[in-house]
């Protein structure tokens, strides 16, 4: 502890260059979680699970860390090239003392910039860049990220919304049909939903639903 102390309060380049690294090591730890959802592929896998669970109207099931656990792993296996590569460009050169922190930064933000940039919608991107007074960037790598980030995570939220519409339209037909035929038998007090639910699980099982899914997210990106 008192060594610590001693590192913060020195004035040699040397000890003032660690502290600073240090403070950077920990705000990007606070952060890394909102970098997780808003610069990554996981805000759109965990709305549309989301969306799948709502449609099949079974409340809690999956439960919601189950639904987080795996957006978190289908996350890092989309997203791994990109993390391999800054590792291999901007993590390990900056670990062996090749490069700086900042050329490290630079680095490490294009794959990001390069990912975030193919699924944002120019109209989204635009929306930003005007409303900051930016210049029209040449090149991907001139984008900021305080423009980025934002366009990339709402362009993410409609392409997620558009994904769960698809989803729900089968389930809304058979809640449809169970309405109708209840309220042809005369069956009022009947709730629909208590009718139409085996009948959505049953579609989703035979289809093999969560595959689907899946399958859906992946050639997504």
């Amino acid at each position: 502890m008192n060594e610590a102390i001693e590192l913060f309060n020195t004035s040699s380049p040397e000890n003032v260059s660690t502290s600073v690294k240090l403070l950077l090591l920990l705000t990007v730890l606070s952060l890394a979680p909102s970098i997780l959802i808003l610069m990554t592929s996981f805000t759109r896998i965990v709305i549309v699970l989301s969306f799948v669970r709502s449609a099949l109207g079974t409340q809690q099931t999956p439960p919601t860390q189950v639904l987080i656990g795996l957006s978190l792993f289908l996350t890092f296996f989309i997203m791994a090239p990109v993390f391999q590569q800054i590792n291999d460009e901007a993590l390990t050169p900056l670990f062996n003392e090749e490069i700086n922190l900042e050329e490290a930064y630079d680095r490490a933000s294009l794959p990001l910039k390069d990912f975030m940039s193919e699924h944002t919608r120019q109209k989204d991107l635009e929306l930003f860049l005007n409303y900051s007074g930016a210049e029209r960037p040449a090149s991907i790598e001139d984008i900021p990220l305080t423009s980025l980030v934002p366009a990339f995570a709402l362009s993410e939220i409609k392409t997620a919304f558009q994904i769960g519409f698809m989803i729900f339209i089968p389930f809304l037909v058979i809640d449809m049909v169970v309405a109708s035929v209840l309220m042809s038998m005369g069956m009022m007090m009947l709730p629909p939903v208590m009718i139409s639910l085996p009948f959505k699980i049953l579609l989703f099982v035979l289809v093999d639903g969560w595959y689907l899914v899946i399958q859906s997210l992946l050639q997504s990106f």
